[in-house]
């Protein structure tokens, strides 16, 4: 196998609006879940806040700057749905919507590819005061607020992404409430899926509506490799709730216009699904350009023992509050092997089994790596350099087996690498650096770690480096 990707792979960094911008109440932008949550005591480590964040509001050209030293092709970033459309009605407030053109446009004189995610959950707390995701009408909002930033932007950016990892929007924000908004309502949290789901078809009709017929339209999916602990039928049947809630309540919908075939008899006890309308599944299944795949660990299930109590160690934060609503059957178990700072086990073949899984699920849609990467606890060292050996090991086993599926029949186009620079860790808060690049949170200095020269080389050669 060969370690040169092809011509034209496009090499990016991520980050989203709320983990880095910082400037919360500056030009027009009001309050979104993510602040309520952040400033309610206990929610965050510290009481950590998106505040100040890492300034790119006020830095970012410093940024882009920063991007294109380290040869980055693509640059994939949230918009700030609060920060364009305050109550999540109306029209756009044009402060908003000109640092996003300015940012585009600095990213196209430096030559990086601009890929614009939509929601990276962010919600408007005026839309949450009204019923939120669980609530249908979100969903209508929200395909008005793409076609806001769609008419803003689409002459300038080709590649849109409508929605970043629903399923954390709605389970961990409505099921367990480790995330904003907090609520631990199971019925809410499936409710919320549904609209998520329309709301992705619903923005995605109204982008085609609003932009050149040559822009990209995708969804990135955190797409769980869920593994039974055993082939034992209990711990199969247990694999296969699991996979049905993480995956196929999207992709279902999205790719194949239809849930799960067991999901409403699962969770029947939680909810009727009333809120599903005729033709609600025609609207969601909109044709998409590619999909995108956000990747870090694997999931390991078995049937649950009755006589147990233990901790559910599904890798999703401490809650009393299940995540995965109908499924108190089910036993969560941590995956051996090396783990990085959030606990997650390091398994670069569960990213290959899923390129591999979504080539079978998708045939000829293209496929995007919109996420990978590691938090480590990365120090200065005396002399102010940052090297992150764990960072680039973890980064090209995973690049390795990219580019096998490749080799395999994927048709992946591109990987970005999360993230771009440390940053507000949601409820994490300042603790867990993801980044190729140290922040200081003192001084707001940027110090590009060894990963980031490592991962510079990969792009300006296409060929992996050893480690």
């Amino acid at each position: 196998m060969s370690d040169r990707f092809p011509p034209g792979f496009l090499w990016g960094a991520a980050t989203s609006a709320y983990q880095i911008e910082g400037a919360a109440a500056e030009d027009g932008r009001t309050p979104s879940i993510w602040d309520t949550f952040s400033h309610t005591p206990g929610r965050t480590a510290g009481g950590d806040t998106g505040d100040v964040a890492v300034d790119h509001y006020h830095r970012m050209r410093e940024d882009v700057a920063l991007m294109a030293e380290l040869g980055l092709t693509s640059y994939r970033f949230s918009v700030s749905w609060s920060r364009v459309q305050p109550t999540g009605r109306g029209p756009a407030v044009q402060l908003g919507l000109d640092f996003y053109r300015r940012l585009v446009d600095e990213l196209l004189d430096r030559g990086i590819a601009p890929a614009l995610t939509l929601y990276h959950w962010d919600l408007p707390q005026e839309l949450e005061d009204a019923g939120g995701w669980p609530a249908r009408d979100t969903a209508h909002r929200f395909a008005e607020y793409a076609a806001l930033v769609g008419a803003a932007l689409g002459d300038r950016v080709e590649r849109w992404i409508t929605l970043n990892e629903p399923w954390c929007s709605a389970f961990l924000g409505y099921g367990s409430g480790v995330h904003a908004p907090g609520r631990t309502d199971p019925a809410a949290s499936l409710r919320a899926a549904h609209h998520l789901n329309l709301a992705h078809g619903d923005a995605t009709s109204a982008l085609r509506a609003a932009m050149p017929a040559r822009n990209q339209i995708a969804v990135s999916l955190n797409s769980a490799v869920v593994r039974p602990c055993s082939q034992d039928p209990a711990d199969l049947e247990a694999a296969r709730r699991i996979d049905d809630l993480a995956n196929g309540v999207f992709h279902g919908p999205m790719l194949h216009g239809a849930y799960p075939e067991h999901l409403f008899a699962d969770t029947a006890s939680v909810t009727d699904w009333d809120f599903v309308h005729d033709g609600d599944p025609r609207a969601i299944h909109q044709p998409l350009d590619a999909l995108g795949l956000n990747y870090y660990t694997t999931s390991l299930v078995s049937a649950a023992d009755p006589e147990s109590d233990a901790a559910r160690a599904d890798g999703h934060g401490a809650s009393a509050h299940s995540p995965w609503p109908g499924a108190a059957s089910v036993a969560f178990h941590q995956p051996p092997g090396e783990r990085t700072a959030m606990g997650w086990a390091i398994d670069p073949s569960g990213l290959y089994d899923l390129l591999l899984r979504y080539t079978k699920e998708a045939p000829g849609l293209p496929l995007l790596v919109t996420e990978n990467g590691a938090a480590c606890d990365d120090r200065p060292g005396p002399d102010g350099s940052v090297h992150d050996p764990d960072r680039i090991r973890y980064l090209r086993d995973h690049l390795a087996v990219v580019r096998r599926a490749m080799e395999a029949g994927a048709d992946v186009r591109g990987y970005y690498l999360w993230s771009l620079m440390d940053n507000f860790e949601w409820s994490y808060g300042y603790g867990k650096r993801f980044g190729a690049v140290y922040v200081d949170y003192g001084t707001l200095a940027r110090t590009p770690k060894s990963s980031a020269h490592w991962y510079a080389e990969l792009a300006r050669t296409g060929e992996l480096p050893e480690v």
